[in-house]
């Protein structure tokens, strides 16, 4: 089963991410980080597919797919 991995400190939230996922399970979180930002963050591990789009698209490499 796939699992999306995130370093939210290195998150900047631009929402690339977001935009991407095929099932709309990556989103913004509600909580900041140490930054201010709002990171990334996926919100049902058990949807994920694998497609890693999330990853790819992620300007700061923050996002891992771990199989």
């Amino acid at each position: 089963m796939p699992k999306p991995v995130f370093n939210e400190e290195r998150c900047k939230g631009c929402g690339l991410c977001t935009a991407v996922c095929p099932k709309k399970i990556v989103v913004l979180a509600d909580h900041f980080n140490s930054k201010g930002y709002h990171p990334s963050t996926c919100i049902d591990e058990s949807q994920c597919i694998g497609c890693a789009m999330c990853a790819r698209t992620c300007p700061d490499v923050v996002i891992e797919i771990w199989k």
